[in-house]
């Protein structure tokens, strides 16, 4: 992540995506460890041109997870760059605008991919250390249950 207001200046961009609050029956928040840097979050991505952002939530859960998910609410939209701004391993920085959607699980088994090393339903009182500070801000407004969507 950048904290540097200079370091904006190498984004390459603005990319709009998308991230999934995805609860099981048993109130537990499912969660994805990243490949491309070990940390804990929630499953989304980069909405590809031509897509909608639902259809764009419901692609990247099921490639990242395995799961068939419906659209539920809009959790909020986050573009604040103190924490949508990620450097990653490789150098490539990115201004992400992410719209966060809560998801009702539609079928399908949890199966990984090569940007996916686990998947876990986890209790909201004891997240995965490591978890991305930008998710957790996402979960906890998930749990608010406010009717009016986060801008962030």
């Amino acid at each position: 992540m950048i904290t540097l207001e200079r370091d904006y200046e190498q984004a390459l961009g603005i990319r709009p995506s998308v991230s999934a609050v995805i609860f099981d029956r048993r109130g537990r928040l499912l969660l994805q460890q990243r490949s491309d840097g070990g940390q804990w979050g929630l499953p989304g991505g980069s909405v590809e041109i031509g897509e909608s952002v639902g259809e764009a939530v419901r692609r990247e859960v099921a490639e990242e997870t395995g799961l068939r998910v419906a659209v539920r609410r809009l959790v909020g939209v986050y573009s604040a760059p103190r924490l949508q701004v990620i450097r990653y391993p490789n150098g490539n920085v990115w201004h992400y605008v992410n719209v966060c959607f809560e998801c009702a699980l539609r079928g399908g088994e949890l199966t990984t991919c090569d940007e996916t090393l686990a998947l876990g339903f986890f209790s909201t009182r004891r997240l995965p250390r490591g978890l991305l500070p930008s998710h957790r801000i996402r979960i906890h407004d998930a749990r608010t249950r406010r009717v009016v969507p986060f801008v962030r």
